[in-house]
């Protein structure tokens, strides 16, 4: 039976009053901050860091590392201090005394990107635990391809009692239980407190009896006492499915009057408390002051994994998969499928055909699966509406077959966004899935976050308008376009035909900054594009037809389903003698990053009318390209056949001809 073990001489609970030592002393200094949290799970954390994680802290990607997340994102100093104990480079001590300040690596919050040892943006809880999930997943699709020698991790987080409380966490278990994740290990901090006080207040859920409901193996432990969380760590490693483990803690370990209360939870514990704090914890030094020993045993912690690495670096040397993996973990692996694409848009141009925008995206799919392995595709129960699933190659991912590259994710859309941004995080895979744009309002959190990450999760989300007919407005978006786009760097795309279908896939792929959401009809559209030599998508809007006959008099700019009707109140226009022009703006984002002189080309000089015509509402369309006149939606929508629709709320070719007549006087 494991053992918590001393390095050095320097035992756990020494070791773990380091951190905790840290966490109190950065939160005061900065008078903010969550110190209840580090200081109850310290002991767990160390057992862990010490013991059990494969890290290397100066190779912080190695791409078999394990991964941990702090789902409980609002107890960061725990991360940092071990992020610094442990010789992460970026760590100074200098920036644990900067804890949430500006431009400091000690963000409130634990921040990818910013911050080295950080794998996943954390704070909005129950986030964490679902990209965890989506972590274990892409390691165990990457494993079966490559094997133990180049991928064999575990997936570890540490999730509190909010995080529990969140409904995703429930999205998220389920799913890893379906899939028994069986490296996935969740360490619970059962602290019994939340910001208002006893969690009893407003939850007594039996947590251990849920995740077991789940499909998951659930463990418990004195979360305090070092022994006992090394012996339950190693038996979640022998584990045939994933693993909850109950560390019972308590929040402010060792605040003589805080510990166990909600003070301790997001204020400072104060220079009294603080001091009583370290006395109780027998810790004699000052403000962010570590003994040589205690830090060097901590370091020593840190060196440990630099043999796994070395290891790992000389089987990837020797591996005949050497050059696939390196290729597949790194950001060209897109290439083959953009290229394909590009190929599929030229059939589409010349063939034209007439479909669902929804259908036209699956065409695309159908078309560059087979040149880029590392797509994973998906749908929260709805496959054969979202057009997600390609003809050939994507056997559904299951325990039994791990090579899968298709994710039934169940009706969960947003533990399938999280566990997408999880898996794009891992890195080898590139994630995408769909649902109804509706219902992109129970993602919008994850969406949020993988903006704020800037990774590469695409959404494809089919039944964009009221043109999804009889299913109503409670399917029918109206005010869910001008939301996304408000979301910052997130590319919306919505295309209008199958062309732009096969270029804003082109544009999702190639972006691996950031992520990308498509709008798709189930309605039919024509095809209107008859060239696909260069991606004009990408300009994020463009003149699809110029006027004839004179300068233009109107611009009509549309987008998706209406750019047809754009087209047709273009030809009733001209033949009353009116110039007219139709731009095609499938992204407000990228033109919006056009130069300021393709800016004004596009949206032409003060002599032209300027009209926008979408099937949803307005907002965002005045600031995009200057209207005079927006045709669109200005409420919820109704039940009825599409065309009917359409002629009732007046987004027709000929609304667009009398807005413009009376515009021009």
């Amino acid at each position: 039976m494991a053992k918590a073990q001393s390095v050095d001489g320097v035992d756990v609970r020494t070791m773990a009053n380091a951190v905790r030592a840290l966490a109190m002393d950065a939160v005061e200094k900065a008078k903010s901050g969550h110190p209840g949290m580090p200081m109850g799970m310290a002991d767990a954390a160390t057992v862990l860091f010490s013991q059990f994680l494969k890290f290397d802290p100066s190779q912080p990607k190695w791409p078999d590392r394990d991964r941990f997340v702090l789902s409980a994102g609002h107890g960061s100093m725990l991360l940092y201090a071990l992020l610094h104990l442990t010789g992460y480079e970026d760590m100074t001590l200098d920036e644990i005394k900067r804890f949430r300040q500006l431009h400091s690596k000690t963000p409130g919050h634990p921040e990818y990107g910013h911050t080295e040892g950080v794998e996943t943006t954390t704070g909005p809880l129950g986030q964490g635990i679902a990209n965890a999930v989506g972590m274990a997943m892409a390691e165990a699709h990457l494993n079966a391809r490559f094997g133990d020698d180049l991928v064999n991790h575990r997936t570890w987080c540490i999730a509190g009692d909010g995080c529990l409380m969140e409904g995703v966490s429930q999205e998220a278990i389920a799913l890893a239980g379906r899939q028994k994740l069986n490296k996935l290990i969740v360490l619970w901090d059962n602290n019994s407190i939340s910001i208002d006080g006893a969690v009893s207040l407003s939850d007594t859920t039996d947590q251990r009896a849920r995740f077991i409901a789940s499909g998951w193996h659930v463990l418990a432990c004195d979360g305090l006492d070092g022994d006992d969380v090394a012996r339950v760590l190693e038996a979640a490693t022998k584990s045939d499915k994933p693993t909850m483990i109950d560390c019972k803690t308590v929040i402010g370990f060792g605040a003589p009057k805080k510990e166990g209360t909600a003070h301790a939870h997001g204020e400072a514990l104060g220079a009294e408390e603080l001091a009583a704090a370290k006395k109780a914890l027998n810790w004699p030094y000052g403000p962010f002051e570590v003994p040589d020993n205690i830090r060097a045993a901590w370091l020593k912690v840190g060196g440990r994994g630099a043999s796994d690495r070395e290891a790992w670096q000389s089987r990837l040397a020797l591996s005949p998969q050497g050059k696939e993996f390196k290729l597949t973990m790194s950001e060209l692996t897109a290439e083959p499928a953009i290229a394909a694409l590009a190929l599929h848009a030229r059939k589409m141009a010349a063939e034209k055909p007439a479909l669902a925008t929804r259908a036209s995206s699956g065409a695309a799919i159908d078309a560059m699966f087979a040149a880029c392995p590392e797509l994973w595709g998906g749908s929260a129960d709805l496959t054969g509406s979202n057009n997600t699933k390609p003809k050939a190659g994507a056997d559904d991912f299951t325990p039994e077959n791990r090579l899968g590259r298709y994710i039934r994710y169940g009706i969960r859309e947003h533990g399938m966004c999280s566990a997408m941004n999880g898996m794009a995080l891992h890195g080898g895979v590139i994630p995408y899935s769909g649902t109804f744009l509706c219902f992109s309002d129970y993602a919008r959190p994850a969406i949020r976050l993988a903006t704020l990450m800037g990774v590469r999760s695409i959404y494809v989300m089919t039944h964009d308008s009221i043109g999804l007919g009889e299913d109503g407005p409670t399917h029918q978006p109206v005010e869910h376009l001008a939301a996304l786009r408000a979301i910052p760097h997130l590319y919306v795309l919505r295309p209008c035909d199958a062309v732009e279908a096969a270029e804003c896939w082109q544009i999702a792929l190639a972006r691996n900054n950031g992520p990308s959401l498509l709008a798709l009809s189930r309605q039919a559209v024509p095809g209107l594009r008859g060239d696909a030599s260069v991606n004009l998508s990408a300009k994020g809007a463009y003149e699809l037809l110029a006027a004839e006959g004179g300068a233009s008099r109107v611009a009509i700019y549309s987008t998706g389903t209406e750019v047809s009707i754009a087209v047709k109140a273009r030809e009733m226009l001209q033949a009353q003698g009116i110039p007219a022009r139709v731009i095609s703006a499938p992204c407000f984002e990228l033109f919006d990053l056009q130069s300021d002189e393709y800016q004004d080309e596009i949206c032409g000089d003060d002599d032209e009318i300027r009209i926008g015509i979408e099937a949803a509402l307005g907002q965002g369309w005045m600031e995009a390209f200057g209207l005079h006149a927006f045709i669109g939606m200005t409420g919820f929508g109704a039940s009825a056949p599409a065309k009917d629709l359409y002629e009732e709320f007046g987004i027709t070719a000929e609304a667009v001809v009398d807005v413009a007549k009376d515009l021009l006087g």
